[in-house]
Formats: structure tokens, C-alpha cells, sequence
């Protein structure tokens, strides 16, 4: 039905009331946009945390690995550790001497890596469940490192 305005003369289409949008529809549109967020949330976690280790390799420096990682089942001497447990490193924040070993274990049930940036250290993939040990660098300083894997995970080691 089409209808005249009486104040300004203008011709409008008449909407019948069961054509309006309710105040429930709303929600449950919501319901759907939070769903389907929550969803495609999850999603991207588990793909992140699946621990591909093709693309952790590759962007290993060969000589960063070769100048302070080990194999699984050395010991430090010294004590120094860092545990991997639930994505995040434990001290986040660690003080040692120049060429101290640091022990590095995974508790989680993915590969994770202890990386410098700057490439002064690089334990390589660490398998859940196993340890690795880096040698400190020699020169003073602090040094931030991450997981390639999951390079939201971060710490600093401080050598003085």
C-alpha cells in the first residue's frame, strides 16, 4: 500500500508491521557473529600450535646452532634452566655469566625453539618432553630471544 504524507506531500511505501525487525532478532544475530568468532579462534590457535617444524628449520642459522646447542640429555652446569610450559617461558627473565650452559625443557606437547634475534644463541627444535642446552654468550649484555615456532613467546636472558 502506498500512502501520502500529509506535512510534506512526499508518496512512501507503507512497511506492514510484520516486515519491521523485532528487538529479539538482534541476539541471536550476535549469537552468530560470537559463534562464529569464538570458532574461527580456535581454529587459528590449533593451527598455530600444531608445531611445524619444516618452517622453524629453515630459518635456523646454521652457525647460531652450531655455536651453543646440544643434544637432548646434557646437563648444565651451574643450574641455569628454562622450562617451556604452557607457550611460555619460565623465568621469562634470566641473569647469568658469560658462557654459562642453559638447559632449556619443553613441558608442552609441541616443538618450541629458544632463538636470539640477533643469532647469538639458537637451541633448534625442541621436541615435548626433551631438553637442549645453549651455551651464553661471552660478552655482557641482554639478550631477548623467541620461539620461531610461536614467536609470541619471548624472553630475555641477561649476561653480566
Amino acid at each position: 500500500m502506498i500512502t501520502k504524507s500529509p506535512q510534506s506531500g512526499s508518496v512512501r511505501p507503507e512497511i506492514p508491521l510484520h516486515h519491521t525487525v523485532s528487538r529479539t532478532a538482534v541476539p541471536h544475530h550476535r549469537r552468530r557473529v560470537v559463534f562464529a568468532a569464538v570458532l574461527l579462534s580456535g581454529l587459528l590457535l590449533a593451527a598455530c600450535s600444531s608445531g611445524s617444524s619444516a618452517g622453524s628449520s629453515a630459518a635456523k642459522s646454521p652457525a647460531s646452532t652450531a655455536a651453543g646447542a646440544s643434544t637432548a640429555g646434557s646437563t648444565a652446569t651451574g643450574g641455569h634452566t628454562i622450562t617451556i610450559q604452557n607457550f611460555a617461558f619460565h623465568p621469562s627473565h634470566l641473569t647469568v655469566a658469560p658462557g654459562t650452559v642453559v638447559t632449556v625443557s619443553n613441558k608442552d606437547s609441541v616443538i618450541h625453539t629458544v632463538t636470539n634475534t640477533a643469532g647469538a644463541f639458537n637451541t633448534g627444535d625442541i621436541q615435548p618432553g626433551q631438553s637442549k642446552t645453549f651455551t651464553a654468550p661471552n660478552k655482557a649484555g641482554t639478550y631477548p630471544y623467541i620461539c620461531l615456532i610461536h614467536q609470541y613467546m619471548s624472553g630475555t636472558i641477561t649476561v653480566s
